[in-house]
């Protein structure tokens, strides 16, 4: 694996993964009052299958639990991660009727 470090970049609305200075990987969001709204993520081909995309998705998720916000995956990819890691389904913001 990639070392890779995760930022929020707020003014960018996305969460960025980061190997010697370069953003390789994102994911963007939108936020609508307390809900962090997960729209797309996106790895640089030369990156890819190298968990990066998953390491991203698991801390852009705990910064999300660690500010006390919850979540919408619209992006299949953090839809898909979250369907595979139960601890994180917690987080999934559900309509209510």
């Amino acid at each position: 694996m990639v070392d890779v470090q995760v930022r929020d970049a707020p003014d960018e609305h996305r969460f960025e993964a980061v190997t010697d200075g370069v953003v390789v990987a994102f994911s963007m969001y939108d936020t609508v009052g307390t809900t962090v709204v997960f729209t797309h993520t996106e790895v640089d081909p030369r990156f890819e299958g190298h968990g990066i995309a998953s390491a991203l998705v698991r801390e852009a998720l705990d910064a999300v639990r660690a500010s006390g916000r919850d979540v919408v995956a619209y992006c299949p990819y953090v839809k898909g991660w979250i369907a595979r890691h139960p601890d994180y389904q917690d987080l999934v913001r559900h309509s209510k009727s």
